[in-house]
Formats: C-alpha cells, sequence, structure tokens
C-alpha cells in the first residue's frame, strides 16, 4: 500500500510500535493502561483510542523490567528488606527474564538462569555478559 493511502490515525498502540517507541503492541497496552502515554499533552486512556500518525506523543515504559515478573520481585525484595547486592543468584524457571533483571538492577553480581523453555529470555538479557 503507497504511503500516501496509509490512513491518517490508527489505534494508538499500534502508532506507538509503528513510530518504534514500544517493541510490542502488549508492551504499548501495559504503558497506556498505566497512564504513561500522553498524545498531544492529553493521557492516553485506552489502546483503542484513534491518534494521529504523527502526533506529539510522550511515552514512558509500564516498568523497567523486561516483564511484570520484575516487580513481583520488587515488591518482594522491598517488604523483607533483602539485599541481593554484590550476591550470585539463580532464577529457576527464567522464561523471559523479569526475577533476572530486577536481580540485576538491585546489584546482583552474577544470575545464572534455568528454564525448559528456548528462545524466551529477553534480548537485553542475553547480550548482558
Amino acid at each position: 500500500m503507497p504511503e500516501s493511502s496509509l490512513p491518517e490515525k490508527d489505534r494508538a498502540d499500534r502508532v506507538l510500535v509503528a513510530r518504534g517507541l514500544f517493541e510490542s503492541r502488549a508492551a504499548a497496552q501495559a504503558a497506556i493502561a498505566a497512564g504513561r502515554v500522553k498524545v498531544d499533552g492529553q493521557t492516553v486512556r485506552k489502546a483503542s483510542e484513534s491518534i494521529s500518525r504523527d502526533a506529539q506523543i510522550e511515552a514512558e515504559a509500564a516498568h523497567p523490567y523486561v516483564s511484570r515478573g520484575g516487580l513481583k520481585l520488587e515488591g518482594a525484595l522491598q517488604a523483607t528488606g533483602l539485599s541481593v547486592a554484590g550476591l550470585r543468584c539463580l532464577d529457576v524457571g527464567q522464561s523471559t527474564g523479569g526475577f533476572t533483571d530486577c536481580l540485576l538492577a538491585h546489584g546482583a553480581a552474577q544470575v545464572i538462569g534455568v528454564d525448559v523453555g528456548h528462545g524466551q529470555l529477553h534480548e537485553r538479557l542475553r547480550a548482558d555478559p
């Protein structure tokens, strides 16, 4: 389809991915649900909201980790006061790597991950030495 025939507006989640602000529609939808996306200064309330493809967009990730698992572990670390700084940790059931991401962000020296699945670990963590 030629560029000139593309619609001027599209769903907010699609525009966010097309503009490279999020890796997936699911990530864009999570940020919208968390109230972290503004279009032309107005908070977007629904992922299905129709927005202009050339609108001014301000967007932040819904959370700082590669998956929501990191938020769960962060809550546990805060609730218990446990420090993982400098520790070698084991992430059993690593999947996308939310726990691993959180552990590294909280200063773990090393995280070894184990999972029965293949190819699920987020690219950013795969590239981390």
